[in-house]
């Protein structure tokens, strides 16, 4: 079994992290994947959500994304993110900022479509404002 995965955290504007890591969760459409050394090669879609990457010292970091893809194969695991940043300028003004941004798109939603897309969006900031409140005060 391998030692460690490398685990890089891109988004359009820097490379936010690239490092060895233990163990790396990544938040995936579908639930929260664990990623270790020798891990089978997988592309998975992700939903807006906290990468939690321990480094092989032990310790612990998050990394908030906004969506995108997880690339992982014998290299590692590359997060192609839509927007990514540590967990600790990431704060709770902003999540429920984007709380009430989602509850009026789905009071403007006007088809059933739309309706079931913002309310999956507030869904998701409601999570996420909880899941933070678990990250041990790194998100203020």
């Amino acid at each position: 079994m391998a030692e460690g995965v490398k685990i890089e955290i891109v988004s359009p504007e820097v490379l936010v992290l690239s490092a060895q890591a233990r163990s790396v969760i990544v938040p995936g459409s579908e639930g929260y994947l664990t990623v270790m050394g020798d891990h089978a090669p997988l592309m998975a879609v992700l939903k807006p959500g906290f990468v939690t990457v321990t480094d092989t010292s032990g310790a612990v970091s998050s990394f908030f994304v906004g969506g995108g893809f997880a690339d992982i194969s014998d290299a590692g695991v590359t997060i192609l993110a839509e927007e990514a940043k540590p967990a600790s300028e990431f704060g709770r003004t902003e999540i429920e900022a984007r709380i009430t941004a989602a509850q009026q798109a789905l009071a403007a939603a006007s088809d059933i479509e739309d309706k079931s897309d913002a309310q999956n969006t507030l869904d998701t900031w409601k999570n996420l404002l909880l899941e933070s409140a678990t990250l041990g005060g790194t998100v203020h």
